[in-house]
């Protein structure tokens, strides 16, 4: 079996993150910060260790502006509806997930005011062109890092600098370049980084958060939960310092002990020898595509400019059917339709009918990949 769907989640895991997350399991197991005795104690140093390791990941100060939730749709909906009132601006790109776009609508709704930059068919943003969105009302910027559907890199050091430059909240999503790609929030200026565990950080399902920057006073940030967090417990109002303030209830321990694990491992292999890695077989499965006659290949091309995602169509065939018969026929493993993100599609012109989205990860092969181009070259002889 090959696997390429690793942009939704990544698999397999390195064997760390199990060990570490049935070592949690057998020898913690307690409430982080939910008792006194020993073992909840233990469990609040693992949790701890969660953060310390996060922000040493995206090169931020202090461990404890890390706040954890069940995956990245929780954190933008807590960054979006703890920041936008009626009244405000927020500015995003034409790339977007609907975890991002879904709650910009609602708060549309609401009397948010919403610009979309047009990306090119390509799924590049200019930088330029966002700046000229800007209003007096404007309070942030909401983009994704790459695009889920063909990877496309967005310029967001510079962009971040824009933001700076006119007092503006600089959100940005690294559901598909976090643990894949190099981001370091200080030097990128980012203001919200929100990531989630499963993907390229080699995490376990249900881990996933948001680090907010010093830049973003907290006091004016609402909670998306209010709840037990184990601190204060003689008031019955919310806390209102970090990370209590916007985590209520109980934290995933075994799978941030996961999560830890996974983003060890990656600090240990290299993110540089794991971005040359992704960017050698993504380059190679564009180049095969682009020679099997009726495929058509979406996105920038250059491996250099995009994550390790690549989206195709083979004309003449659906999308569906494309992928049902490399599972069943040829034993790969991918992502087809419209991914959830809708209006992407649009941009790259592929909307409704989506595309066959093959996603790479550092544990595939160069056979890997030849497998897939010669899978392809099979579905496509069949269309001619």
């Amino acid at each position: 079996m090959i696997y390429l769907d690793n942009a939704a989640t990544s698999w397999p895991k390195p064997p760390c993150v199990a060990r570490a997350m049935v070592d949690f399991l057998n020898n913690t197991g307690a409430n982080p910060g939910r008792g006194g005795h020993r073992l909840a104690i233990r469990a609040g140093q693992s949790v701890y260790r969660a953060r310390e390791t996060v922000a040493r990941m995206f090169i931020t100060p202090d461990p404890l502006r890390v706040v954890f939730g069940y995956n990245i749709t929780e954190a933008l909906n807590l960054c979006l509806q703890g920041n936008l009132l009626p009244g405000d601006h927020v500015i995003t790109g034409s790339m977007e997930h609907n975890s991002m776009m879904r709650p910009l609508r609602q708060l549309q709704k609401e009397g948010v005011e919403l610009s979309i930059v047009s990306c090119d068919k390509c799924g590049r943003l200019k930088a330029e062109d966002l700046e000229a969105h800007i209003r007096p009302n404007t309070k942030m910027v909401a983009l994704n890092h790459a695009s889920n559907i063909v990877g496309t890199i967005m310029p967001i050091r510079e962009i971040g600098s824009i933001c700076r430059k006119y007092g503006i909240i600089f959100l940005v999503d690294a559901a598909q370049t976090a643990g894949s790609i190099p981001i370091n929030m200080e030097r990128d200026m980012i203001d919200l980084l929100a990531f989630t565990g499963h993907k390229s950080l080699l995490g376990p399902t249900g881990t996933g958060g948001v680090i907010i920057g010093e830049c973003v006073n907290v006091k004016n940030m609402r909670p998306l939960l209010r709840g037990g967090t184990g601190s204060n417990s003689e008031y019955d109002e919310q806390p209102d310092y970090l990370p209590d303030a916007m985590e209520s209830g109980t934290i995933n321990g075994v799978g941030l002990a996961g999560l830890t694990a996974g983003i060890n491992w990656i600090l240990h292999e290299g993110l540089n020898k794991i971005r040359n890695h992704e960017i050698r077989l993504t380059q190679q499965l564009i180049d095969g595509l682009l020679d099997i006659p009726r495929c058509v290949v979406y996105g920038t091309l250059n491996a250099r400019e995009q994550t390790a995602v690549v989206s195709f169509n083979i004309q003449g065939m659906e999308s569906s059917e494309v992928g049902l018969r490399l599972d069943e026929e040829y034993d790969i493993l991918c992502r087809i339709g419209l991914h959830c993100a809708p209006m992407a599609h649009m941009t790259i012109g592929t909307f409704p009918e989506g595309t066959v989205r093959f996603g790479i990860s550092y544990f595939n092969t160069e056979d890997d990949i030849i497998r897939a181009i010669e899978a392809v070259a099979g579905l496509s002889r069949e269309t001619i």
